[in-house]
């Protein structure tokens, strides 16, 4: 995924010792695992802040062991002596809420996005006091409700796996405080603003951050590196799914240096331990402008509640196969959403595999850095070893989220093949400053998370009836209903219907044309074909002439071009001084 930058007033970050003056008073989230055999069961798993978020203070007494982008140098003389010195405080329940803004919604919680002077945050899922949660994805599904209808342009509100170490790192060099303090943050970015690595302070050659506006944000020697594995990057114009494997064989924080991290100011993106831009799954950059978006016009409507539902194939069927394809659909209303198909690569592919990678980095013009860093193999490698669960709200910096959700890259028309990826306005207009600003009252939740079983934790699966359709939705406080395992067993690539307001002699794009006791329109809008799914029902999709004039304009002459993609911390970029009010504390993701 993407690196994240939040930023808080306090003088936060990352350290070692566990601190004595508070208790911590974390919030839950309802865990289901589901087998089809035996159905769901549902527990209550504990969530902890992220230890870049916390505040840090002297092992004897209080004093700040970081304020503004600078390390204390009284305190920190070297990174040993700075992680045996500083103590990582814990946070109680009444400081969830009031300074960071994680309140609990049913069977979950719910992000802020501006809580007085913070900005954000980020949470990790405990198994128990001292471990998080390991997910063993292959051969899996996942499944999370998601709301992000007041996630605006230059938002993300994030869900994803990383390959963090089950305990947080404790024990590893002068890491005494492990999972219970949220230690240990890595991933496929290689982060350079994780305050400790491996048990040391990150305090070799720190620097403050070129592009920080608040002067509060700084970047070590050292990155923090894993594999990573997006579910939900997402605000309400757009979203995208994508994997990001690394040459990493051992679970936990690679501590990187140099090369290896793949920086991009130095002109080694490429040549770093990990897959920086991953292979993505972003329907609206895909060519498909009407699948995901606000309002009732599109097949998934951001606006309102929705399962998320991430499925991980392996090639033979069994948990022993090699990941082989990644899959994902929608439940909302009652209905299964499949992704839409693909229109511009050979075979129209609906899903993730290294040959639709392979197909959409040459048709981008991108580097393959996914098939060089061993594909689906490599991420499903890394996903039996076990991922941490993390899920944050941020801005960014760097690239004002332009990789989600405008055009990007900068220097390449927004026509090109690739480039649009939503219809936010990105530059100045999404920029941290402007978003803040505009939408402090923005937020996500997430609740109600399932793994089990292929075919197991969902009451509806593409291709089937769908169920009864709940009551108008009238809240986005997520539903925290009971999930029942469903007969189905493999997914199928129809889109559900998607009931629109307007009147019209055809069904629209992407809607229901035919099927079993339906009683709709049976034709479809110009531009678009009733293709039958199944039995259940037929749906409009796009003929190739269409698919191709939407979303395949003349490549450009150039080059292939190098997707910089969410590298906001390393990011080559002009120096710039913004003047800032007020003071912030930027985290990355």
């Amino acid at each position: 995924m993407a690196l994240c930058l939040l930023l808080l007033l306090l003088p936060l970050c990352g350290a070692q010792q566990p601190g004595t003056l508070k208790s911590e008073g974390n919030p839950t989230m309802a865990v289901k695992e589901c087998t089809k055999a035996g159905g769901c069961t549902t527990k209550e798993h504990k969530l902890v802040l992220d230890a870049n978020w916390r505040w840090i203070h002297t092992t004897e007494g209080s004093k700040n062991c970081y304020t503004g982008n600078k390390w204390d140098s009284s305190i920190c003389t070297d990174p040993d002596t700075c992680a045996q010195g500083c103590a990582l405080e814990a946070v109680d329940a009444g400081q969830y809420e009031s300074i960071y803004g994680i309140t609990a919604v049913p069977g979950g919680v719910r992000l802020n996005f501006v809580t007085g002077s913070n900005v954000g945050s980020r949470l990790f899922l405990l198994e128990d006091d001292e471990t998080y949660k390991l997910f063993n994805l292959k051969n899996r599904e996942f499944a999370v409700d998601v709301d992000s209808s007041t996630v605006e342009c230059g938002m993300n509100g994030a869900m994803y796996f990383i390959e963090m170490a089950a305990n947080g790192g404790k024990g590893r060099g002068y890491n005494a405080a492990g999972a219970k303090y949220g230690t240990g943050y890595c991933d496929a970015q290689c982060p350079h603003d994780v305050k400790f690595i491996g048990g040391k302070a990150n305090s070799k050659d720190w620097k403050p951050h070129p592009k920080d506006f608040s002067n509060s944000m700084g970047l070590g020697h050292y990155g923090a590196c894993c594999a990573e594995m997006d579910i939900w990057e997402a605000n309400n114009m757009a979203t995208a799914y994508t994997p990001h494997p690394c040459r990493i064989d051992t679970p936990g924080q690679y501590m990187c240096e140099g090369t290896e991290c793949g920086d991009n100011d130095s002109g080694e993106r490429y040549d770093g331990l990990c897959d920086k831009d991953g292979c993505d799954i972003n329907p609206f950059r895909n060519g498909n402008t009407t699948f995901y978006g606000k309002g009732a016009s599109f097949a998934v409507d951001s606006a309102r509640p929705m399962t998320v539902v991430t499925q991980f194939l392996t090639a033979d069927g069994t948990d022993d196969g090699d990941l082989s394809e990644i899959r994902r659909f929608y439940v909302q209303d009652g209905r299964a959403i499949s992704s839409p198909s693909i229109m511009t690569l050979p075979k129209t592919p609906d899903s993730i595999t290294d040959e639709m990678c392979a197909d959409m980095k040459d048709l981008f013009e991108n580097e393959n850095d996914f098939a060089e860093k061993g594909g689906n193999k490599a991420m499903g490698e890394s996903l039996e070893r076990g991922h941490v669960a993390a899920f944050s709200l941020w801005d960014d910096i760097d690239v004002h989220m332009m990789w989600l959700d405008s055009c990007y890259p900068e220097d390449r028309p927004c026509s090109g093949p690739g480039v649009h990826r939503g219809m936010c306005p990105g530059g100045e207009e999404s920029s941290p400053q402007n978003v803040r600003s505009k939408h402090p009252q923005g937020y996500v939740t997430f609740a109600n998370a399932a793994v089990g079983e292929i075919g197991s934790t969902q009451p509806v699966y593409p291709g089937t009836p769908m169920t009864s359709l709940p009551p108008p939705v009238t809240s986005t406080t997520t539903s925290s209903a009971t999930v029942v395992p469903s007969t189905t067993t493999a997914m199928t690539s129809q889109t559900a219907p998607v009931t629109s307001t307007q009147p019209a002699s055809c069904a629209g794009a992407w809607q229901q044309c035919g099927g079993r006791n339906h009683a709709g329109l049976t034709c479809c809008t110009e531009g678009y074909r009733c293709v039958v799914g199944n039995e259940w029902y037929s749906q409009c999709k796009p003929t190739t002439e269409t698919a191709f004039a939407q979303a395949a304009p003349q490549k450009s002459n150039s080059r292939r071009h190098k997707f910089l993609g969410p590298s906001f911390l390393q990011s080559k970029a002009k120096t710039e001084k913004t003047a800032a009010s007020s003071q912030f504390e930027e985290h990355e993701l």
